[in-house]
């Protein structure tokens, strides 16, 4: 998709020196790449201990029936 948008340039060019890459387009999709896996992992870890789980549960057996 192109997009016009308006990015700090102190940002990018330190966006430059830490990750190596030469293009803002692959700056952003890299910092969008990053934001989203970060995301996910703070869902994981907000719903940690809000999930029961049955301790004897036999999935072997269960599989078996099928």
């Amino acid at each position: 998709m192109r997009t016009n948008i308006v990015i700090n340039d102190k940002l990018i060019e330190e966006a430059k020196r830490l990750t190596g890459l030469k293009t803002k387009k692959d700056i952003v999709n890299l910092a969008l790449e990053e934001l989203i896996m970060r995301r996910k992992q703070k869902n994981l870890l907000d719903i940690k201990g809000k999930i029961s789980f049955i301790e004897d549960y036999d999935y072997k057996n269960m599989r078996e029936d099928i």
